[in-house]
C-alpha cells in the first residue's frame, strides 16, 4: 500500500516521540499498521509525505542514483536575484557538501497554501519571495541551508511534488491522507 499524507507543521515523520520533543508524531493521524515514512520532513517543513508498508521503495525513491525528482515550494526573505536562481540551480556549497544542480524559479503568483500554524514570522520592512526547488538528493535539511547560503533564508517550506504526484492534485488538507490510486502510484515514479 502506498499512502499520501499533507504533513503539517510541527509533525515529526515518525511515529514514535522523541524523549522531550515538544513536536507531534504521526501517531495521531489514525494511519494503518506497519507503515513507514518514505523518506523525512522536518517537524518545521509541510507538505506530501509518502507512507507504505512495502520493503524497497525507500531506496527506489531516495537514491540519487535514480535521479527521483522532488520539488518544495519555498518562502524566502526578501527578493533573489536572477543570478541567485542560477547560483541554487548550479549547487552551493554547505557545510563541507556541494549540492548537486537544480532546477531553481520563482513562483509567481504564490502558491494558495491554507495558512500555518503558527504563522510564519513576518517583518513588515523585509520582502518574501516564494520559490520552487527541484532537487533529485535530500541532505539533511537541504533547502534552508541551501536558501541560506545564497542570503535568502526560509520562512516557510512545504514539499509540493513527488515524482510527477502533486500535492495540489491529491486535494488533501493538512493532516489529511488517503491510499494513492494506480494512476497516482505511477505518478509518484514517473517524471
Amino acid at each position: 500500500m502506498l499512502l499520501a499524507l499533507h504533513k503539517p507543521y510541527g509533525v515529526l515523520s515518525q511515529f514514535t516521540p522523541e524523549p522531550g520533543s515538544r513536536w507531534r508524531t504521526l501517531a495521531e493521524f489514525g494511519l494503518p499498521k506497519n507503515v513507514y515514512a518514505l523518506g523525512r520532513l522536518d517537524a518545521d517543513s509541510e507538505g506530501l509525505l509518502l507512507l507504505s508498508d512495502e520493503a524497497g521503495l525507500n531506496s527506489r525513491l531516495l537514491d540519487p542514483e535514480h535521479g527521483h525528482r522532488r520539488e518544495y515550494w519555498v518562502q524566502v526573505e526578501r527578493i533573489p536575484s536572477d543570478e541567485t536562481l542560477a547560483q541554487l540551480a548550479r549547487g552551493v556549497t554547505i557545510g563541507d557538501y556541494r549540492t548537486q544542480p537544480c532546477r531553481a524559479r520563482r513562483l509567481e503568483p504564490a502558491p494558495a497554501l491554507p495558512p500555518r500554524d503558527p504563522p510564519i514570522r513576518a517583518r513588515k520592512n523585509v520582502p518574501d519571495c516564494w520559490l520552487a526547488l527541484e532537487l533529485s538528493e535530500g541532505k539533511n535539511r537541504q533547502v534552508r541551508r541551501m536558501t541560506a547560503a545564497v542570503g535568502h533564508p526560509t520562512l516557510r517550506l512545504v514539499r509540493a511534488r513527488i515524482g510527477a504526484l502533486a500535492l495540489e492534485s491529491l486535494g488533501l488538507a493538512p493532516g489529511r491522507w488517503r491510499e494513492l490510486t494506480r494512476a497516482e502510484r505511477e505518478a509518484v515514479f514517473a517524471g
